[in-house]
C-alpha cells in the first residue's frame, strides 16, 4: 500500500474512534451511556434512555462516520490494483475505531450503525440488502441483538455475490465477525433465553 493509503487508514481510525453516544451524552447532560442500560455506547442503548433525540442523533452520527470514511477514501484513492485493498484497510479501521475508540479509553459500541454507514457508501446494493435483513430481522423478533447477528451473518455472502472475492469481501467477513464477536454477551443471552424485546422507555 501507498503513503497515501496508510494516512487515510489512520484517520479512517480516528474519525470511528469519535463515540457519539458519548458525545450526544454529554451535549444532553445524560449519564455516560456506559454505565447504564446495556452499557453499549450505540444509538439502541441511547433510546432505552428514554431520550429519542439523543438516540437519532447518536445513529446519525455514528452511521455517518463509517460513510463519511469511505467516501474520502473512495474519492483520493488512485484507481489501480491495490485500490482494493487499501479501500479495505480503510473499512476496518474506521470500524475499529469505532469499537476501539482511541478518544474514550478504547471502551466503545458494538458497530452496527458504523457497519451500515460503511456497507452503504462502500457498495450501495450491499449496504441496502443488509440494512433489509436487519429490518426484516427486527420487524420479526423486536430484538436489536438478534437483527444484528442476522445481518452480520449475511453480509459476507451478500458481499460474495455483489463484489465477488478479493480483498473488500474479506474486510466485511472480518467486520461481521468483530460484530458477532462484540454481541458475544448477547449471543450468551440468547442461549439462556434471558435476552429482551427492545422496548424502548415512553
Amino acid at each position: 500500500m501507498t503513503l497515501l493509503a496508510y494516512g487515510l487508514a489512520a484517520a479512517a481510525y480516528l474519525i470511528g474512534s469519535i463515540s457519539f453516544a458519548v458525545v450526544v451524552a454529554r451535549l444532553y447532560r445524560m449519564p455516560d451511556p456506559r454505565t447504564f442500560g446495556s452499557g453499549n455506547p450505540g444509538a439502541t442503548n441511547m433510546l432505552r434512555s428514554g431520550r429519542r433525540a439523543a438516540a437519532l442523533w447518536t445513529l446519525i452520527g455514528d452511521t455517518a462516520k463509517g460513510m463519511l470514511a469511505v467516501a474520502l477514501a473512495d474519492a483520493l484513492l488512485p484507481p489501480g490494483p491495490d485500490q482494493p485493498l487499501a479501500m479495505a484497510a480503510v473499512v476496518l479501521a474506521v470500524f475499529l475505531g469505532h469499537l476501539f475508540p482511541l478518544f474514550f479509553g478504547f471502551r466503545g459500541g458494538k458497530g452496527v450503525a458504523t457497519a451500515a454507514g460503511i456497507l452503504l457508501v462502500l457498495h450501495w446494493p450491499l449496504g441496502a440488502l443488509t440494512l433489509l435483513v436487519w429490518l426484516g430481522v427486527f420487524a420479526l423478533t423486536r430484538v436489536s441483538s438478534v437483527a444484528a447477528l442476522s445481518a452480520a451473518a449475511a453480509s459476507p455472502l451478500i458481499a460474495l455475490a455483489t463484489l465477488g472475492r478479493g480483498p473488500l469481501s474479506g474486510a466485511v467477513l472480518l467486520m461481521a465477525l468483530l460484530l458477532a464477536w462484540r454481541h458475544r454477551s448477547n449471543i450468551r443471552k440468547l442461549l439462556a433465553g434471558e435476552e429482551a424485546a427492545f422496548r424502548p422507555r415512553s
